[in-house]
């Protein structure tokens, strides 16, 4: 047959195409799967207070700075460069050329690169009231409020399109550390002016646009989110194709899905599990000091709470050994101050409070306390970096406290709706705990700040004391590391004398991956990054 030769040419053509399709089945695309712990509340980080929800988020975006992957490190980020004022009030950033938001989420192809406007967008939706995302899902932006931000800022602005002027009232040299955290994620201001113009401003904080590492593909709640790689990240890529959230709130169960290789990380392993975890071949167990605080928070606002000697008499009827001792596994050390050991400017000198339930009685007496007192004692719904079992605590407080003729009555509620009551103010007494976000201790004190005192912040004991308040201020002015350890040091000796918590433990934080899992770094502030992570 005469057309033997093209027919054999044609054949071969299409075997070559049909070859290049099968060659990326061939290098088959790499899923990692993180067993997460809960849902997020939304994607945008500002609106947020929890590690669940910062988690979910932080794949998708980049800050100005970025703490080094696994240390407290601040490098540059979206700034490449920056320069602070000699009097430390005034942060100038250089913007890095040619970087690239996502494309393709919610149908966005951005026409442009980052530049200050986006910057300005994201910061100036937390600070003015009036911007056009302001009140958007539920406009609240607590740790903008808590850190004296709002107050503090002078001026935003943007000296030429790729450099960005930030205006404080009074030095801050917690500044650029604290840029480097999730509340600080910038965003595409291209993104929310195309939404807006849609009218569909309320799909910006759930359809996430970043630079980040990986985009956001698709969340379905309470069950799945997925990402997939960022091949235009200007920084450290991601090596895995997709990264995918599973999305189980029960220990148990993300246990069996790493076991069964449904899942290739977990957090918060049950401590009684992580023997056998140890044992097993085709895992490996990671652990580090946590950067945190697990605490039992005294409203210093409700009778006889407002007496120092009801504190401290609470204070010595809990038997703290047996806490770390049974709920903790070992995983865990007795707490006295509000900053654990590891962090600098810890003062080893405070003597905690001992365990002593006659001496306790004692005081209530002299305090003018009749017995039985009635109170509440409200625990965490969820497992925490920093408490692994908060009901099974407050059962054993609550068996101390009878001993001396305190009746605890035990209350949770939803875990949103507990943190929120909380930070009103509505309980007497009720437990709760703190995980660093940059490694400064300011970053712990600002717990026990006035400006956290107000209903809706984050001081849950609602204590305000001038002595301890006017260090925290003026420690945030100096940069002399020394002086501010010192200033430091002393609050932490007035906190203790006036007692408004009950401090627990810093617990050691275990992580859990299946063995093929290579270049993860466990991070000081207890937050996921699978930028870096590989699968052999």
């Amino acid at each position: 047959m005469h057309h033997t030769r093209s027919d054999s040419l044609r054949l071969a053509a299409a075997l070559a195409v049909s070859m290049a399709a099968a060659l990326p089945l061939a290098a088959q695309a790499k899923t990692l799967v993180y067993c997460s712990e809960g849902s997020p509340e939304n994607f945008t980080p500002a609106l947020n207070t929890t590690g669940t929800s910062f988690d979910a988020a932080r794949p998708v975006y980049d800050k100005l700075t970025h703490f080094t992957r696994g240390s407290t490190q601040v490098e540059p980020g979206l700034a490449e460069s920056w320069t602070v004022s000699p009097d430390g009030k005034v942060f100038t950033f250089k913007l890095r050329k040619g970087v690239k938001f996502h494309s393709g989420v919610n149908g966005f192809k951005p026409t442009r690169e980052l530049n200050a406007e986006d910057v300005l967008f994201s910061f100036n939706r937390q600070w003015k009231a009036d911007h056009p995302y302001a009140k958007v899902s539920g406009g609240k932006y607590d740790y903008f409020a808590d850190m004296g931000l709002n107050d503090d800022v002078v001026s935003l602005e943007a000296p030429d399109p790729m450099t960005v002027k930030i205006t404080l009232k009074r030095p801050n040299v917690t500044m650029l550390a604290n840029l480097a955290m999730d509340f600080a994620s910038i965003h595409s201001a291209e993104y929310a002016d195309m939404l807006a113009k849609a009218n569909k401003k309320e799909q910006f904080d759930q359809l996430p646009v970043g630079t980040g590492p990986f985009s956001f593909v698709t969340y379905q709640k309470d069950a799945v989110i997925r990402f997939k790689a960022n091949k235009d990240y200007w920084g450290e890529k991601a090596l895995v194709d997709d990264l995918v959230f599973a999305i189980t709130p029960d220990a148990t169960a993300r246990y069996s899905k790493l076991k069964a290789g449904e899942c290739h990380f977990l957090p918060f392993p049950r401590p009684a599990d992580l023997a056998e975890m140890q044992k097993d071949a085709t895992l490996k167990v990671i652990n580090q000091s946590g950067l945190n605080i697990a605490y039992w928070a005294f409203n210093t606002q409700k009778p006889p709470f407002d007496k120092k000697e009801v504190r401290q008499a609470l204070s010595m009827a809990i038997d703290k050994a047996a806490i770390i001792r049974d709920v903790y596994l070992g995983a865990g050390q007795a707490a006295k101050n509000l900053i654990p050991p590891t962090l600098w400017s810890y003062n080893d000198a405070v003597k905690d409070y001992p365990f002593d339930a006659a001496k306790a009685k004692d005081l209530l007496a002299k305090a003018g306390v009749k017995t039985p007192l009635e109170i509440d004692l409200w625990y965490m719904p969820v497992q925490r970096p920093y408490n692994p079992n908060a009901k099974r605590i407050a059962e054993m407080m609550q068996a101390d406290l009878g001993k001396i003729g305190v009746n605890a009555k035990l209350v949770t509620y939803e875990w949103g709706e507990y943190r929120k009551r909380m930070q009103q103010g509505e309980h007497i007494t009720g437990m709760l705990g703190w995980t660093g976000d940059n490694g400064d201790p300011d970053n712990f004190f600002f717990l026990r700040g006035c400006d956290a005192a107000r209903p809706g912040g984050q001081n849950l004991s609602k204590w305000c004391n001038k002595e301890f308040d006017s260090r925290l201020e003026k420690a945030r002015t100096i940069a002399d590391m020394k002086e501010r350890s010192k200033l430091y040091q002393e609050m932490q000796q007035i906190e203790k004398d006036d007692a408004p918590d009950f401090k627990i433990a810093h617990s050691v934080v275990y992580e859990v991956m299946r063995a093929g899992v290579t270049g993860y770094k466990q991070s000081p502030f207890g937050s996921h990054e699978f930028q870096g992570v590989d699968l052999k």
